[in-house]
């Protein structure tokens, strides 16, 4: 095999955010942040915003994660189009009858 083209496989901390859930597993991700781990060693620290215990597939029931705003910045752009509020319940006319 050739040497130098593998990447560098190390223990890494994998922090779910949004269930305060965190494993210890290998990996070759980038990151600047260390965590302190239950072993008492201290290794690299990638977040998530989602993982098997934050994602309703594997809990059964949902629970909205918005960590960026997307939601308030696609309800504020249509607004005035009335996409999902009062003008969106209203049932439609019915056409009719000849």
């Amino acid at each position: 095999m050739k040497k130098g083209i593998h990447p560098n496989y190390r223990p890494v901390v994998f922090q779910d955010v949004a269930a305060n859930f965190s494993f210890l597993t290998r990996s070759c991700v980038e990151t600047d942040d260390t965590v302190k781990w239950e072993d008492g060693n201290e290794y690299p620290l990638y977040k998530l915003d989602i993982s098997s215990a934050s994602h309703p597939f594997f809990t059964g029931k949902m629970k909205f994660v918005d960590t960026t705003g997307r939601v308030e910045k696609f309800q504020k752009k249509y607004q005035k189009t009335g996409y999902g509020g009062a003008a969106a319940k209203k049932a439609p006319a019915e056409p009719e009858a000849k």
